[in-house]
């Protein structure tokens, strides 16, 4: 007899949802108390003197800001299997590592079952809200999801990517049948030990099950282009696949191969429908409503270093709807998309005040102007103080503060948020950008934001030719007098030397801040550089990350490349195919 499966009751989440935020200020006091109750023995927070006290003001006035630096050794110690209470009263069981891609090497961040709770809390919110907008019924999930290679740390834990934690968790599977939105590959695809194996699977799955995919997700919105730039490649290979019955001899692993011949038997008609499909295309424009007619929306992450990908991912997507997924990071999660029907470009996520203890550093742009030219420490002792979850301010600006169940207290997560508004009373963010991911070389300061837009205003002039910016990245060279910015692009095609010199120029101008405009004026920053790259650098990159541990699924192309990531800068610079400088002061 076939169990009954438990859906999830939407009603219930929303309710549970507006009551809490109907009283965020009081929800962030009591999940503080929490978090110090239950992590009090913990060597960390025994030495800041709090003996016992559980409110914000003493923990505030107790408990220093921290970047993950000061937090390294803590964690080291954890992850080397201390015994002793270090962060946590419980024991850290396993550690997530971030992406790598702003540092250059993963971070070790410590994941307990608390923080699996909070991350199953923010998916049953957003789908409560999104199902409201678009409701699915009970079909499958098109998922690129992948699991990292894992390791084991030197005191025996699990260390292996934040999003490989989630969905190694037994819950997560539960989780997703509940909502509705179970992946339509089996378990062997997605924990496959190679990448390249697992997207083909998961391509070929979704064919196979292409009347009841009703959602098309993937952590990033990267990988959803990903695929599908693949999918234009192999497609033909899909076709005789799902024709023959045979697996495409390019998926060597048995265990993957096993998987996917239970699911694959000859079918000729579906085989001439997708190749119908295809060739009826045009520059392959509404890709995915044609192979899955059934599609209710796309989602993952479109915010941030994501934005740069939605023009791609609308041209496959034609009229279905582009849902951004909820905010948080590696080291735990903030928000939840409750406005699903904004496009990307405008998400906002609103904080659930029980799931950490929030903080707000104010940026006033006026102080760091004041505070140019001091050295850096300085900078640090006079920014304004913090302020709560409840006190931000609409149209204001700042860095996050998070204190998590899982031994972070007081981290500066490095994430700039802007307040566009409030539900009930716990406030809407909309994210910025990444505070150290920036351009700068005199008084100029350029967010990853602007580097977005002077490349999408210069790659206008190549979309006249049909072409477009694959990929692109930057970084401060410094090594010539005075410094300069080296923009990186890879196009899908052949530009003549006059509009690529033309590109280089727009782009040059298209740096609207100030204090570029002065430095570049006087010659304080030198003429900016376009270096246009082979094609495939950016598949290098991703190997590259790939290689170090990194899963597919979290990846984020490094948009800024700084000294310390000298492996990717050497990529890059290795696959120069042509260099122009601006002319444009």
């Amino acid at each position: 007899m076939l169990e009954k499966m438990e859906i999830l009751d939407v009603e219930k989440v929303i309710e549970e949802f507006e009551s809490m935020t109907k009283d965020a200020e009081n929800v962030q006091r009591e999940t503080l108390k929490k978090i110090l109750e239950e992590n009090g023995c913990a060597e960390y927070l025994q030495n800041r003197g709090l003996n016992g006290r559980t409110d914000p003001e003493s923990f505030k006035a107790c408990v220093p800001l921290v970047t993950h630096k000061d937090l390294e050794p803590y964690i080291q110690r954890v992850a080397d299997g201390a015994s002793s209470p270090i962060l946590t009263g419980q024991p850290i069981t396993t550690i997530s590592l971030s992406s790598g891609t702003t540092q250059g090497k993963p971070k070790f961040v410590p994941f307990n079952d608390e923080l699996m709770e909070t991350t199953l809390q923010i998916y049953r919110t957003s789908y409560a809200f999104r199902n409201r907008a678009f409701p699915i019924e009970n079909g499958k999930a098109l998922q690129f999801i992948y699991s990292s290679k894992q390791s084991k740390t030197k005191g025996g834990l699990f260390a292996r990517t934040a999003t490989t934690n989630v969905f190694r968790n037994s819950q997560f599977k539960n989780a997703m049948k509940a909502m509705q939105s179970q992946c339509c590959s089996p378990d062997e695809v997605i924990f496959g030990p190679d990448f390249h194996q697992s997207l083909y699977c998961h391509l070929l799955c979704g064919l196979i099950f292409r009347e009841e995919i009703q959602l098309v997700s993937s952590t990033f919105a990267h990988s959803i282009v990903h695929a599908f730039r693949t999918f234009e490649q192999v497609w033909e290979e899909l076709y005789t696949d799902i024709r023959e019955g045979v697996l495409s001899s390019r998926i060597t692993f048995p265990s993957v191969r096993s998987a996917m011949a239970k699911l694959l038997k000859p079918n000729p008609e579906l085989a001439d429908l997708i190749q119908k499909k295809c060739s009826g295309l045009s520059n392959w424009y509404g890709l995915i409503p044609e192979l899955f007619p059934n599609v209710k929306y796309i989602y993952g992450i479109m915010t941030g270093s994501m934005e740069p990908y939605l023009k791609k991912l609308r041209h496959y997507a034609g009229d279905v709807p582009l849902l951004s997924a909820d905010y948080g990071s590696s080291e735990g999660w903030i928000g939840a998309n409750i406005n699903p029907t904004l496009p990307p470009e405008s998400a906002t996520y609103a904080v659930l005040p029980n799931i950490g203890y929030f903080e707000f550093i104010p940026l006033k742009e006026n102080v760091e102007e004041h505070l140019q030219d001091q050295v850096n420490a300085s900078f640090l002792s006079m920014e304004p103080n913090p302020v709560g979850l409840t006190e931000v301010k609409v149209g204001e600006e700042y860095e996050v503060i998070i204190t998590s169940f899982a031994g972070l207290y007081r981290y500066r997560l490095g994430d700039v948020v802007k307040v566009m508004g409030f539900h009930n009373s716990t406030p809407e963010l909309k994210f910025v950008c990444r505070r150290n991911l920036m351009l700068t070389i005199n008084i100029d300061k350029n967010t990853e934001k602007d580097l977005q837009l002077a490349v999408e205003e210069a790659a206008k002039l190549i979309a006249e030719e049909k072409l477009e910016v694959v990929d692109f990245s930057s970084h401060v060279d410094l090594s010539t007098d005075p410094g300069h910015y080296v923009i990186f692009w890879e196009i899908n095609g052949e530009v003549s030397d006059e509009v690529l010199k033309e590109c280089c120029n727009c782009l040059d101008r298209s740096f609207v801040d100030a204090g570029y405009v002065s430095s570049r004026k006087v010659n304080a920053i030198g003429p900016l550089e376009l270096r246009v790259l082979r094609r495939g650098t950016f598949q290098k990159i991703l190997d590259h990350y790939l290689g170090l541990g990194a899963a597919l699924s979290q990846f984020k192309t490094p948009r800024c490349v700084g000294p310390t990531n000298n492996n990717v800068l050497k990529i890059f610079c290795d696959n120069v195919a042509n260099t122009y400088f601006s002319t444009a002061f």
